[in-house]
């Protein structure tokens, strides 16, 4: 069964002056198809700890294993490919490339690997029905609310069926409507698919529909 281990979790940032501490000591465990929020105050390291466990940032120190792979064991391109297969990252800010339609959009992370095949042409547009756009495949992201740039950017984290979806505040350019549309996507798509979810967000509302609720405090993770 998937797994995220995380033990022992540190980072620090050095400058001339002092020594910054974000994380210390962080533990967490989660399986397939349960997912979790991450509230805490501004700075207060959430982002960070998202980025490091999407492989994007190296912890001072501490282990992450995700489906028994260290990910920092592996060199730069065989952890390019081991993140774009098993990670999938929703941000605040959806990071559509504004020339391509909405179909292409969700195909990106396809094209890493090379050219899209058949199989993945048929998910993408499965997954596109799925976050409600069917009718508008072929519209640019400028033809687009916010609302449905971020369902696009949902669509095209999961293309490859990662094993852990991170979200960093998903919605915190939308409004009410738009907030509760998405989280429902958020919650619902990745449990369907057996994915584990870590949702970073400022919004109690979003907070709590996750199953597991957990504050970064104090450079720790706590149980709320």
């Amino acid at each position: 069964m998937t797994k995220l281990h995380v033990s022992g979790l540190g980072k620090e940032f050095q400058s001339a002056a002092e020594t910054l501490r974000v994380l210390e000591n962080v533990d967490l465990e989660m399986s397939a198809g349960e997912n979790l929020s991450i509230v805490g105050t501004s700075g207060c390291g959430k982002s960070t700890l998202l980025y490091i466990l999407g492989t994007l940032d190296q912890p001072t120190q501490g282990e992450i294993l995700l489906d028994d792979v260290d990910p920092f064991s592996l060199t730069a391109r065989k952890l390019a490919a081991f993140r774009n297969s098993h990670i999938g990252f929703v941000f605040q800010d959806h990071h559509l490339l504004p020339q391509l339609s909405v179909a292409e959009n969700v195909l990106l992370p396809a094209l890493a690997a090379g050219k899209p095949t058949t199989e993945l042409r048929d998910r993408a547009a499965s997954l596109i029905v799925d976050v409600g756009l069917e009718a508008r495949a072929n519209h640019l992201p400028a033809q687009l609310s916010g609302g449905e740039r971020q369902r696009v950017a949902v669509a095209r984290a999961l293309l490859n069926q990662p094993k852990l979806l991170l979200a960093d505040e998903p919605t915190g350019n939308l409004d009410e409507e738009n907030t509760h549309k998405i989280a429902d996507l958020l919650f619902d798509l990745p449990r369907r698919e057996g994915a584990m979810l870590i949702v970073v967000t400022h919004s109690p509302w979003v907070a709590q529909q996750a199953a597991r609720q957990m504050r970064l405090e104090h450079h720790h993770l706590q149980p709320i």
